[in-house]
């Protein structure tokens, strides 16, 4: 219940409900709270977030890990990194916060994010000291800062520690941090350290065949002083000379599609194929989002139905929603998310989700296309999809000015059932449209229900 009032809007609602529960004193699950501080957040209630946090301790519940971390993430999104050092030490400490390698990442990410990946570093050495077990994203995390700020040699020493500690099995996932250091070192013109390291990480790290690390030369690409061309030459010796597996194959070329590495990530996909690996969701969202990102519009409709179906992968809501949101931030795009998102509606189990249908919202308000929107919007109430204050006003006010003076008002009347206050500018806009000699045809119970409000 408290879940669905949230998703709804309705904060009063979800805000009485916990106190309830508090009263009834019935078990908790830490899911509750991450969903209330989450929901918090989204409506810029980032105090009413942390009151809430610091309240769970008067409720029946005995951990709340995910509620820490979920906070945290929170305050580092939103830049209050003083608030989030003072969260870390008051409940680090705490029984309640099982494992704290999350959260240290999270401050690490920030303190990367501000160009001190010293701190970061700093942090990174003392977590063995505060038992905690540096993961994956620890590294990742830590290597990207450093070569960032060209911080090359304690990146090289921090790759070396790898080696006996999270690689020690060949792991092929470990190639997006291998990556990351190698491409920073040809970035930096440091081609033949950069060749030095690749044997050793392929010897040492992925556990590589001698015939993958025996020859590398930088003889074949070129004259190997063209960063780029080493860059690519390197990245497949990675290829090749990881264990294969679905995942090693998955972090690699979701790690390139990010990057708008799409032609080398295509690569990685057909040598996957070669090696019987089939291609996963996240591969194709990735790509997805990437051709989107370039304005590569029907390629990526193309990914979704025919690559995908040709796999035996089946499109569902999640890349159909990276499509969607992708092609909203793209102007004079809505018809072409409007025909995906109805193709997206006849698919079993395949629903957009509401920030989908808030970004297309307020795209057809921007583009003038009013009807569509309150369309739009009828869609949304019946999931209970509730628009933000603003996509509200922007819809008033187009169906004010094309004289739809009825849909107008019930929008208000939803709008204020959401407590959502309206801005003067649509006020202005109703009481215009009933004064306009050409929109007086207007029945006495449309201006009723105005007069109610």
């Amino acid at each position: 219940m408290i879940t669905i009032l949230g998703t709804s809007g309705r904060l009063k609602e979800m805000r009485d409900l916990i106190e309830q529960m508090k009263q009834d004193s019935c078990e908790c699950k830490d899911s509750v709270f991450v969903s209330a501080i989450k929901t918090y957040a989204k409506e810029g209630l980032v105090d009413e977030a942390i009151s809430l946090y610091k309240n769970i301790p008067q409720f029946n519940c005995v951990n709340w890990t995910q509620s820490f971390n979920s906070l945290l993430e929170i305050m580092v999104n939103e830049n209050k990194l003083e608030d989030a050092h003072s969260l870390f030490v008051e409940s680090c400490c705490g029984w309640e916060v099982k494992s704290r390698v999350q959260a240290l990442n999270l401050l690490m990410y920030a303190l990367c994010r501000k160009s001190r990946s010293d701190l970061a570093l700093h942090i990174f050495q003392e977590m063995d000291y505060q038992g905690c077990c540096p993961n994956r994203d620890s590294y990742l995390i830590v290597m990207k800062g450093l070569c960032q700020e060209k911080r090359l040699h304690e990146a090289t020493h921090l790759l070396y520690s790898m080696f006996w500690r999270i690689s020690l099995k060949g792991n092929g996932e470990d190639i997006v941090i291998y990556r990351t250091l190698l491409d920073a070192l040809c970035d930096d013109g440091k081609f033949d350290e950069a060749v030095e390291i690749l044997g050793k990480i392929l010897r040492k790290g992925l556990k590589a065949p001698k015939r993958c690390y025996n020859r590398l030369d930088l003889s074949q690409c070129g004259d190997g002083k063209d960063a780029e061309v080493t860059k690519r030459w390197i990245h497949e010796a990675l290829v090749r000379g990881s264990v294969p597996s679905t995942a090693s194959y998955t972090a690699m070329a979701v790690d390139l599609y990010e990057e708008g590495k799409i032609d080398e990530a295509d690569k990685v996909i057909i040598e996957m194929k070669n090696k019987r690996f089939k291609p996963n969701h996240s591969i194709f969202e990735a790509k997805v989002a990437a051709l989107s990102m370039v304005g590569k519009v029907d390629e990526a409709i193309k990914v979704i139905e025919e690559d995908m179906v040709e796999v035996n992968c089946l499109p569902n809501a999640k890349v159909y929603n990276v499509l969607l949101k992708n092609l909203c931030n793209a102007v004079g795009n809505s018809t072409s998310v409007l025909k995906s998102l109805n193709k997206m509606s006849k698919k079993v189990n395949c629903m957009a989700d509401k920030e989908t249908y808030s970004i297309l919202l307020e795209m057809l308000c921007r583009e003038r296309k009013y009807l569509e929107a309150s369309q739009l919007l009828e869609q949304m109430s019946i999931k209970s999809y509730w628009p933000c204050a603003n996509s509200y006003n922007l819809l008033i006010e187009g169906l004010c000015s094309l004289g739809r003076q009825y849909e107008a008002i019930m929008w208000l009347e939803d709008m204020i059932s959401q407590g959502k206050l309206p801005e003067i500018s649509v006020w202005y806009s109703l009481a215009s449209s009933f004064c306009n000699p050409e929109m007086m045809k207007v029945s006495s119970e449309t201006f009723n229900r105005l007069r109610s409000l």
